[in-house]
């Protein structure tokens, strides 16, 4: 899993003037920096329904670099710079309920962000993010035909460093839901194809700003895709897609008319180095961004330990 990463309008726009005053980075799965987030997955994401009792750790860790900004689908003529290195300690415990393979888990981000070039004033912060509950239930989980089908609520507690007064924060101070499905299905024996849906519903953030501004945003919604192709039965390719819509915000009531509308493309592969140790590598950059920071890279790094 990853992070995803958009700039509210209101801090946006004051990006643009190099006044920003609050713009909430709140960490999600891997992809980093803004509000308005969905929940970006790895390949092979939902073909992980393995045996109840069974335990697996993930350590997740990002470097991404934002060199342009947009408003409106039009590039700001500024020198823009985000960067963020971002982490994410994941934990899960699987269960069978009746007929169904079900997990628990946990997800603690931590990481830095840092504004950059004609941005620097936007400072520098690290630290905690939001703490993430989260759960799937299986549907399908059938090995043989190498099919899955997975439903996954995820649910972000505000518990994440956050202060009005700073230009970038790790949380974000408020609640947020995010329902996730996703379906696996073997195309050949050694191609698979991912699908991905989901939507993140958003609590209210009633302290934004160093006025103490009450911010809201509609539900947000993101489509994802993978083709994967297993070259040994330890080492697989892939390649993927995204494209994440909605989630415009309002600041007391003001819409702010900054849809994110980002496209983004990713490649990589995974490893299993024992049989209980896979590492697996994404490189990606975002193609199209209608409003906020464009990706020119992002290089992720997943840890997976199964016990």
């Amino acid at each position: 899993m990853e992070i995803s990463k958009r700039i509210p309008a209101r801090a946006r726009s004051a990006v643009c003037v190099f006044n920003a005053s609050t713009i909430s980075a709140g960490a999600l799965l891997l992809t980093l920096t803004g509000n308005a987030q969905a929940i970006d997955v790895d390949a092979g994401e939902y073909t992980a329904a393995l045996p109840a009792g069974s335990n697996i750790g993930l350590l997740y860790l990002q470097h991404a670099e934002r060199r342009s900004l947009y408003s409106d689908g039009h590039k700001v003529a500024i020198k823009a710079g985000l960067d963020s290195d971002v982490g994410i300690l994941r934990a899960a415990n699987y269960q069978q309920l009746g007929d169904y393979t079900i997990n628990t888990q946990f997800l603690l981000p931590f990481g830095r962000l840092e504004g950059t070039r004609d941005n620097d004033s936007l400072g520098r912060t690290s630290g905690i993010g939001d703490l993430i509950l989260a759960s799937t239930l299986w549907l399908v989980n059938d090995p043989a035909n190498n099919r899955y089908w997975g439903i996954a609520p995820y649910l972000f507690v505000p518990t994440g460093n956050y202060d009005r007064d700073r230009a970038l924060n790790l949380g974000e101070n408020r609640w947020k839901m995010t329902l996730q499905t996703g379906y696996v299905t073997g195309l050949t024996e050694k191609l698979s194809l991912d699908l991905t849906a989901d939507v993140t519903l958003f609590g209210k953030n009633d302290d934004f700003t160093s006025q103490g501004l009450t911010l809201r945003q509609k539900p947000q919604w993101q489509a994802q895709t993978y083709l994967r192709y297993a070259v040994t039965p330890k080492l697989s390719v892939h390649v993927g897609a995204s494209q994440l819509w909605g989630g415009e915000t309002s600041v007391e009531g003001k819409s702010q008319n900054d849809e994110p509308n980002t496209s983004n493309l990713r490649v990589g592969g995974s490893y299993w180095i024992t049989p209980k140790f896979q590492a697996l590598l994404n490189y990606g950059q975002d193609l199209v961004v209608d409003n906020g920071f464009k990706e020119k890279q992002r290089l992720n790094l997943r840890l997976l330990w199964v016990f």
